[in-house]
């Protein structure tokens, strides 16, 4: 059974389509004047189509499935239960039926962005089922409740080398669960500048080879570089897109936008650099 809806858009030399893939919608009323917004920013960075999204941690429904991370950290529990839980899926549901039934300059997707935890998969799984979203994109923010793209003191006393061990056996799994259409920024853990000291040729290998199998798209993605650009690569290293390419991997172009300014932040960057090489 298909647990979320398919497409098979693909980024690729010859195309004639550029999208921001990964829009976040959150800082603003679920209006269309407020959607409006991000349309005006696409047309004006010559888009063709955008994809907008919440995090899923916005809906009540799915505050279960942080538990365990607000319990490992005091930090990350301050935080969740001041960004959590605010709103209904019911209410992102009928803003997007409102948008469907109106007509746009630009395509527009709806998805969510859900964090990945594997105890949680079937949960995920009957959450959405059915809910008609375009996509849903897999993230991993949490590496054993360690959230590890919040600030870079938490790294202090955090051993790297396990971290990115688990993290890409995280990814891993994360493709492997049937349920997403795509990844979202799979080499974000590198955002504060660490890096293990082993090779992750096999780790980027391994999870290209299961994106391939399952037929999800990997986010060149331009937002950890804008938050972090003195400790961040732009998008995916050389060598990880290289491996996606090589293992015909759906490469889909994102700027991680949280605010209307941001849509389409390097989009034509990595496009030219995936049309051309």
């Amino acid at each position: 059974m298909e647990l979320s809806i398919k497409f098979s858009y693909q980024i690729k030399p010859g195309g004639d389509s550029t999208l921001d893939g990964h829009i976040h919608i959150e800082r603003g009323e679920y209006t269309y004047e407020w959607i409006n917004q991000f349309v005006n920013k696409a047309v004006e960075k010559q888009l063709d189509e955008i994809w907008l999204l919440e995090h899923c941690y916005r809906f009540e429904e799915f505050t279960p499935m942080y538990t365990s991370a607000c319990a490992y950290s005091d930090y990350i529990d301050t935080w969740f239960h001041k960004k959590a839980g605010v709103l209904k899926l019911e209410s992102y549901l009928k803003l997007i039926k409102q948008i469907r039934n109106t007509c746009f300059p630009v395509k527009i997707r709806f998805g969510l962005e859900i964090c990945y935890f594997k105890e949680y998969e079937e949960f995920v799984a009957e959450l959405t089922k059915d809910k008609g979203f375009d996509f849903l994109v897999g993230s991993v923010h949490f590496v054993d409740n360690f959230a590890f793209d919040h600030k870079a003191e938490h790294w202090n006393g955090i051993d790297v080398d396990k971290i990115y061990h688990r993290y890409f056996e995280t990814s891993i799994s994360l493709a492997q669960s049937g349920i997403f259409d795509g990844i979202a920024h799979p080499d974000s853990i590198k955002l504060f500048g660490h890096t293990p000291s082993y090779s992750l040729t096999d780790y980027y290998e391994r999870l290209a080879k299961e994106l391939s199998k399952n037929n999800m798209y990997a986010e060149q993605n331009s937002g950890v570089f804008r938050r972090c650009p003195d400790t961040a690569s732009l998008g995916m290293n050389e060598e990880m897109l290289e491996i996606m390419k090589k293992n015909n991997v759906k490469i889909i172009t994102a700027s991680d936008a949280h605010c209307p300014e941001d849509v389409g932040d390097r989009i034509w960057e990595f496009d030219n650099y995936l049309r051309n090489n």
